[in-house]
Order: C-alpha cells, then structure tokens, then sequence
C-alpha cells in the first residue's frame, strides 16, 4: 500500500472515503492535487494515528485542542498552528494544517504501519459532491489512484468530520460543525 514510495491510495476513513498519500512527501501531495483536479491553495487534511504522532508534526498543542479531543462524540479535525515536517503544499497559507486522530481501526494501523501521516481528502473530483459509500467513487478517481483498498465497500458515510480551529493563543472557532 503506501510502504512503498510515490504511492496514492483510495481508502476508507473513520468518517468518508479518501485519497491519501505520504503527507509528508510535496510530490505525492501534488498527485493528490491532481487526482481531485484541486488548486494546490486549499489546504488537506491530515490523518496521524496517535496523540503521539501528532505532537511530531505541530510546534504546540493548545490546552483547548487537548480538551476537544479528549470530548470529542465523533471525529473531530483540529486545525493548528505552525506544522513542522508536513509538505509545504499541504499547509495552509496562514501556516496552519488540519489533522485528525484516526478513531478507525484499520486507518490507525495503516498509519502506525506507515509510520507518518497520511493525507486525508475526500474521494471526489473538486466540487463534486462527496461519496457517502464507494459505490459512488468517480471512475476518475478510482482510475488515478495506485491502490484501492478492499475494505468496507458496502459501509454508508453519511457525516466529514467536525472541524475545529484552535489557535495557539486558545481562540477557537468552529469551521464545521
């Protein structure tokens, strides 16, 4: 799957299908953005398998965001403040990158597996609307990706995650509820 190098996977997540790849890797990065025929201006999201892992890959973790995730009912995306060792393309231009603890049993293990995180973008083409089960996965995509994975193909993702701002300074602001 992604153990080897310049690989794209089509994958099923804790919330929707996604599109993944290296998240630390600029030229996977700009597969992804290619695949979902996306501008390289809109950041991605994320996934990393731990608490652990996450703090390799953001400068500080708010009190805030710790207290969010600790309550958290369904998956929840924090975005953070100044990320260290993520791909430039997948940053935001405020300096800002959004990552999910993977609350998915087989995400978890690919990512520990891996060992970095992956990214974590819905299995459309931009602006189309998102798959809520893989039968509804583009062609497009399913043709562009190197690796399907062959798991839950039958399951309905009905809700994204909850996505959360929480700046370094505690401010917090609910992009998506």
């Amino acid at each position: 799957m992604l153990s080897e190098h310049n690989k794209t996977i089509l994958y099923p997540t804790d919330t929707v299908w996604g599109i993944g790849c290296d998240a630390t890797s600029e030229d996977q990065v700009a597969k992804i953005y290619k695949i979902k025929q996306r501008e390289e201006t809109k950041s991605l999201v994320v996934l990393v398998s731990s608490l652990e892992m996450l703090k390799e890959y953001v400068v500080e973790i708010p009190t805030k965001a710790l207290e969010i995730l600790q309550t958290a009912t369904r998956p929840t995306t924090i975005v953070y403040d100044c990320p260290v060792g993520i791909a430039k393309n997948a940053i935001g231009k405020d300096n800002t990158i959004a990552i999910r603890i993977a609350s998915d049993e087989f995400c978890k293990k690919m990512i520990q597996n891996y060992g970095k995180p992956i990214v974590s973008t819905s299995a459309n083409i931009s602006g189309d609307p998102t798959p809520k089960q893989f039968s509804e996965i583009n062609p497009a995509i399913l043709n562009a990706v190197d690796y399907v994975v062959d798991l839950h193909h039958d399951k309905i993702c009905e809700k994204s995650s909850t996505i959360i701002k929480v700046t370094n300074q505690n401010q917090v602001t609910v992009i998506r509820p």
